[in-house]
């Protein structure tokens, strides 16, 4: 599934920005996706968290083959030990035991977020052990597919902001904050085709 806001997102981009322009061009089939269910997206984000996005895929695989359908109910089933042999560190596997407890018992209610805003699903998710902004704005972007997120926090972003706008010149957070004026209200679009400019294999949670 691809959001239906996608095209005109990248005509009012590729008119506003020659940078943008480009790499819509040269990745013309690169589209936003979403795969799995809210569990799987989440445990996903944490999986990938500070590892590469090859990296990310391997320990997926190899979870999913230790505990069968990626369910809040076999995450809980599993022993640190299984987890552990997938590639997990002892903190993820903390992060992933607590998500699938708040699933099970109901804490975490998926169907009350289409009704919230960015910065209310944000407070609600960063209360689950392990899940910070970064995140939740990758829930944000892959899972409920907002137009608008521009997550400050994300190395690849940050790194194709320097590289495309500013010739390899380091950023402070605030001033890649600032960057997202150019690309509003399609910060995730834009952040979409940044992180394909330095990533070959596109990002799926």
């Amino acid at each position: 599934m691809t959001p239906d806001y996608w095209q005109s997102a990248c005509d009012v981009l590729a008119q506003r920005c020659e940078v943008m322009k480009r790499l819509i061009e040269t990745y013309p089939v690169a589209r936003l996706r979403m795969r799995g269910n809210p569990f799987q997206t989440l445990a996903r984000a944490i999986v990938g968290q500070q590892i590469s996005v090859k990296a990310a895929q391997s320990v997926w695989n190899k979870t999913v083959a230790a505990v069968g359908e990626m369910a809040p109910a076999n995450i809980l089933a599993a022993t640190e030990g299984e987890l552990r042999a997938a590639g997990l560190s002892r903190q993820k596997i903390s992060y992933l035991k607590d998500l699938a407890a708040r699933f099970a018992d109901g804490r975490i209610k998926p169907r009350r977020w289409r009704a919230l805003s960015d910065q209310q699903i944000i407070d609600e998710l960063v209360e689950v052990k392990g899940i910070g902004r970064w995140t939740a704005e990758m829930f944000l972007i892959f899972y409920l597919m907002r137009p608008n997120i521009w997550p400050v926090d994300d190395i690849g972003l940050i790194r194709a902001i320097e590289k495309h706008y500013c010739g390899g010149e380091r950023l402070a957070k605030r001033e890649v904050q600032a960057h997202l004026q150019r690309f509003e209200p399609w910060g995730t679009v834009a952040t979409w085709y940044l992180w394909r400019s330095l990533e070959p294999v596109p990002v799926i949670y």
